[in-house]
């Protein structure tokens, strides 16, 4: 099974760019598909992107243009990239992992996740 750990959250003004990264451990890496979700307080957790083990990528609508996922098999690393910042992307973030190798956009059909990495955005 994968264990992930996320880093690279922090605070940014609006308007700026953070990297996030999901490094992976065990050697099946390449045949989980990827997501990152996103909780903010009060609210439940929201799909912010997937990348499948052929490297298809689908982004929520509300990050789309501004967020891009991505990742390095040779490092089993996933990332998210996050320009154009808002104060309304602030939330904690979590990547996720699915054995099904299938791009999905709903919580529950993942089965490993990471212990979250908080971003913060300041008007």
């Amino acid at each position: 099974q994968v264990q992930l750990v996320e880093s690279g959250g922090g605070l940014v003004q609006a308007g700026g760019s953070l990297r996030l990264s999901c490094a992976a451990s065990g050697r099946t890496f390449s045949n989980y598909a990827m997501a990152w979700f996103r909780q903010a307080p009060g609210k439940e957790r929201e799909f912010v992107g997937a990348i499948n083990r052929s490297g298809s990528t689908y982004h929520a609508d509300s990050v789309k243009g501004r967020f891009t996922i991505s990742r390095d098999t040779a490092k089993s690393t996933l990332y998210l990239q996050m320009n154009s910042l808002k104060p309304e992307d602030t939330a904690v973030y979590y990547c996720a992992a699915s054995s099904s190798g299938v791009l999905r956009v709903t919580a529950m059909q993942y089965d490993r996740w990471g212990q979250g990495t908080q971003v913060t955005v300041a008007s």
